[in-house]
């Protein structure tokens, strides 16, 4: 099992099984803990450097979220997720995106507008190197300033756990995304329509360019499982 989990920083204020459990929840959203790799507790502890109880409780709660699951007699792996579930999240996600991006070009702020334009050219940059990495980040630091323009604290948290349930798995299934030569267009006609302070427009290009990377990343995941059965075919 290779990830970057490590021993965890035990003077943390919170209880022990709740900094045991953020480390596992973070590692699976962020993908060092793979679709179905296996959980095993001794090594887990082992690696964060406390006791089996914590892991065990830990792993029981991740259960209850959907990011673990207990088969018989093999113990816990981390969940895997159907393309149809994808698919309900992220259409619920572009309608979600669109209301920020429309409410944004309402309510933002010159210092966050400014804001705005700075991450959009450092977003251009990571485009021109084809480094996913940090094409992601700069996606995510993008659609923070705008989420914070709507200023509307529900909306916030109802885009944030969408966007926790896919991030676990956009650096498996975008590799090649960064290539994709309509993402420079997307941001920039969100951009224009949020700084011209036109919320329909807005809402509309935002919509869009979420449908459209929801339509690369379903690709890559079909095309993923199609290689993988033919290699079990085979």
């Amino acid at each position: 099992m290779e990830n970057n989990l490590n021993k965890l920083n035990l003077h943390n204020y919170k209880p022990l099984r709740d900094i045991v459990f953020d480390s596992l929840r973070k590692a699976i959203i962020e993908g060092d803990l793979k679709p179905g790799e296996r959980l095993m507790e001794v090594q887990l502890a082992e690696r964060l450097g406390v006791s089996r109880t914590p892991v065990r409780e830990a792993i029981r709660k991740l259960e209850l979220e959907g990011l673990v699951v207990m088969a018989p007699r093999k113990g816990a792996h981390v969940a895997d997720v159907s393309i149809d579930d994808i698919l309900n999240v992220l259409e619920i996600r572009a309608s979600l995106e669109g209301l920020a991006s429309f409410l944004a070009a309402e309510r933002i702020k010159d210092e966050e507008l400014a804001n705005l334009k700075i991450k959009f050219k450092e977003f251009n940059k990571c485009l021109e190197r084809e480094d996913i990495e940090c094409i992601i980040q700069k996606d995510i630091e993008i659609h923070d300033i705008i989420f914070k323009a709507a200023r509307n604290e529900r909306l916030i948290a109802l885009v944030d756990n969408l966007r926790e349930q896919v991030q676990r798995f956009r650096l498996i299934y975008m590799k090649n995304f960064g290539k994709s030569t309509s993402l420079y267009e997307e941001h920039k006609n969100i951009i224009q329509a949020i700084s011209q302070g036109n919320p329909k427009e807005a809402r509309k290009y935002a919509e869009a360019h979420i449908k459209s990377a929801h339509k690369f990343m379903l690709k890559n995941i079909k095309d993923k499982k199609r290689l993988e059965n033919k290699m079990k075919n085979s």
